[in-house]
């Protein structure tokens, strides 16, 4: 028996591959296993080769594993790309539609069962990734009845008669795989998982969860991968709360009705990735200037331009921060696990509207695409702070004729008294040109200094739980790994493996990317010989962000990858040892 496994399906886009994985995973899931799913897509509809690794474990695991047990192939295309993962005990189950063909440069051994045929005969070849789902069965020696409830509430609603069909076809395939395999069922057998009931989700769908939890009611968007997700996600879900979903002519409008719903007191956000976010620049800039609260999604993908939209990256972290031009206050927040895409979009918006200022939250495709088991969330963690949202008209005193509301009042903390038009006593103006504090335009040279002092004392004091991950079992570490959003999971089975090497190494994963939080990196900073920050783009957007903000360039090694595939962790191992 083995405490984890690597399962991977592939082939064309629009053969059921993700449906495949979907129904293998969430059988597993259901036993108790942990997982870690990533799919690998090409930018079309239809067609292309595309893939989904699943990893399979009776611990926490949140990285893509280094190589493969079991590779279910729809194509030879997938053994040409795949098999090089395989490890040598490794097994290749392959649709015999297609003749499949070993390469001579693996061990690996090829079962050809004929999934399209049995399919056929059961009534369409549809079902011939049902028929793979039960050859898989076969080698982990898992009863196929395991897959009756997932069966059913996929397929429930087309009828019994479908359910049956698909479950003969699981069965069909465990007893052919089973004939070949002879003694050697259950080769792969995983132990006994602990039978726990947990999510399993993307972070898409932990950032939607977050924005429901969080009171929104509206989120104006346009469809972009990798965060089409969370629109879809929503529009399910927020009608029965009185909300809704509209779908924008592009993402420019998307920002600016965000804007305009939280001026009108609803709580509001979009979600975009790197195109999108460019279009929404000056938006942003505009919620700054009138301190509007607005929550952005910017879920990463491979760039410049329309770049690798399928693909990890992590190369929009300058942009995030520096993107708008002019000085604002803007807080950027980096989750690095599904758990904490749920929370921290949460206080995402009890950040926007304490601190009046626009919020991003960065993701990564990665992140965002990438399925993973979920401990059940704590709803009780979950508050609504709205800030100095004033509302009740009784708070506000009576105004002078022709006197207006001091919407931007110069304060002690620069946040001031916001108000939902219409209120009595509440008049003011709103406009993106500097303005005094009722909002009338003003360019005198004192009122600009004073307003904008006043801004950036917001976001001097952020209040926001753990800023950094950290991980630091050594006093003083021969290596310091630093990263941001979803290499957490990477980094800490390199750190493991280096550990093992006798290499006192700490880790320090950075989840509020801006105001940065020097202050508490620094002592893990100082106190490590040498430092490797790790992150998907080819400039090392996050190590000059710690240059510029700690210090100790000298002993700073960035270790970038940005070929559009997510990090391994014999990679980080490998490049960390060569530091030594």
């Amino acid at each position: 028996m083995v405490e984890q496994l690597s399962w991977k399906v592939g082939g064309q886009q629009g053969e059921g591959i993700e449906s495949t994985g979907e129904i293998f995973s969430m059988a597993l899931n259901r036993l108790g296993y942990y997982l870690y799913g990533y799919r690998h897509f090409s930018s079309r509809i239809k067609g292309g080769h595309t893939n989904n690794k699943i990893r399979v474990s009776t611990k926490q695991v949140r990285a893509v594993s280094d190589d493969l047990d079991i590779l279910v192939a729809f194509d030879q295309e997938t053994i040409d790309v795949n098999y090089h993962e395989l490890h040598e005990n490794g097994i290749i189950i392959a649709d015999a539609k297609f003749k499949p063909v070993k390469p001579e440069d693996t061990s690996a051994s090829l079962y050809i069962i004929p999934f399209t045929e049995l399919a056929t005969e059961l009534g369409t070849s549809l079902m011939k990734n049902m028929v793979a789902v039960g050859a898989s069965c076969a080698v982990l020696n898992l009863d196929p009845e395991v897959f009756k409830d997932v069966v059913e509430e996929i397929f429930g609603r087309k009828g019994e008669t479908v359910v049956e069909k698909n479950m003969e076809a699981i069965k069909q395939g465990f007893s052919t795989m089973k004939e070949q395999l002879g003694d050697h069922v259950g080769v792969w057998q995983l132990e006994q998982a602990d039978g726990k009931k947990r999510m399993f989700m993307i972070g898409n769908d932990a950032i939607a969860l977050g924005a429901l939890a969080a009171g929104v009611r509206l989120m104006p968007a346009y469809p972009i991968t990798p965060a089409s997700e969370i629109m879809e996600y929503l529009i399910k879900k927020l009608p029965s709360v009185g909300g809704t979903v509209i779908q924008t002519e592009d993402e420019i409008a998307a920002a600016t009705m965000a804007i305009g719903a939280n001026y009108g007191g609803i709580r509001s956000f979009t979600a975009s990735a790197g195109p999108g976010l460019s279009l929404m620049m000056e938006a942003i800039g505009l919620s700054g200037m009138t301190e509007q609260p607005l929550v952005v999604v910017d879920t990463q993908r491979g760039g410049p331009s329309t770049g690798l939209p399928t693909k990890q990256e992590q190369s929009d972290l300058m942009a995030m921060i520096y993107g708008t031009h002019g000085d604002i206050p803007k807080i950027v927040l980096a989750p690095s696990t599904v758990q904490e895409a749920f929370y921290d979009t949460t206080e995402a918006f009890n950040l926007a509207e304490e601190h009046q200022c626009p919020v991003i939250i960065l993701s990564d495709l990665q992140l965002s695409l990438g399925k993973q088991t979920v401990e059940p969330l704590d709803y009780s963690k979950v508050e609504i702070r709205r800030g100095k949202l004033v509302k009740d008209a009784s708070e506000l005193p009576e105004l002078e004729p022709k006197k207006y509301f001091k919407r931007y009042e110069v304060t002690e903390d620069g946040a001031s008294p916001r108000v939902i038009p219409g209120m009595k006593n509440g008049i003011h103006h709103v406009t993106g040109v500097e303005h005094d504090e009722t909002g009338k335009p003003s360019e005198a040279a004192s009122n600009r200094k004073a307003q904008m002092d006043k801004r950036f004392r917001k976001i001097e004091k952020i209040k926001f739980n753990h800023p950094i991950h950290v991980n630091a079992p050594n006093e003083e570490a021969d290596l310091l790994l630093i990263g941001f959003n979803s290499t957490r999971g990477v980094i800490e089975e390199a750190m493991e493996r280096l550990e093992a090497d006798g290499i006192k190494v700490n880790h320090a994963h950075v989840r509020l990317l801006h105001p940065f939080p020097a202050e508490e990196l620094r002592p893990l900073v100082e106190s490590a010989k040498k430092i490797a920050v790790i992150e998907h783009n080819s400039t090392g957007q996050l190590a000059n962000i710690i240059k510029m903000n700690v210090g100790h360039a000298n002993k700073m090694t960035s270790l970038t990858k940005y070929d559009g595939t997510p990090y391994l962790p014999h990679e980080i191992h490998s490049q960390c040892k060569e530091l030594f």
